[in-house]
């Protein structure tokens, strides 16, 4: 059974930056891709990035292209989602996903997804 953790959540002022991290245990993150999804109060659950097994298969919602940057980092087991030049319409729980098999995330469906943590709360404002 494969569990995650997001960590590093919190305050922070638009135009901020925080590093999200996705720990896993009990099995490794090697063979599974992972999915960063957001859900902001009175909003439906948004697929925020993907990124695979292998290199170069990187997938960034348009609404954080070029401010956020997903990575990971097999020997810790951890996924990583640096977010930059935050705004206030980022403020949302974080969540990291991970799938084995199939191509749930990059598809968009998140309900395909095998395994969830149980998010971190991220509030961008002054």
């Amino acid at each position: 059974q494969l569990q995650l953790v997001e960590s590093g959540g919190g305050l922070v002022q638009p135009g901020g930056s925080l590093r999200l991290s996705c720990t896993a245990s009990g099995l490794s993150l090697n063979l599974y891709t992972i999915g960063w999804f957001r859900q902001a109060p009175g909003k439906e659950r948004e697929r925020v990035s993907c990124i695979g097994a292998s290199a170069g298969s990187d997938y960034y919602a348009d609404s954080v292209k070029g401010r956020f940057t997903t990575s990971r980092d097999f020997a810790k087991n951890t996924a990583y989602l640096e977010m930059g030049s935050l705004k206030p319409e980022d403020t949302a729980v974080y969540y990291c996903a991970a799938e084995q098999y199939g191509s749930s995330c990059y598809m968009g469906y998140g309900n395909g997804m095998d395994y969830w943590g149980a998010g971190t709360l991220v509030t961008v404002s002054s």
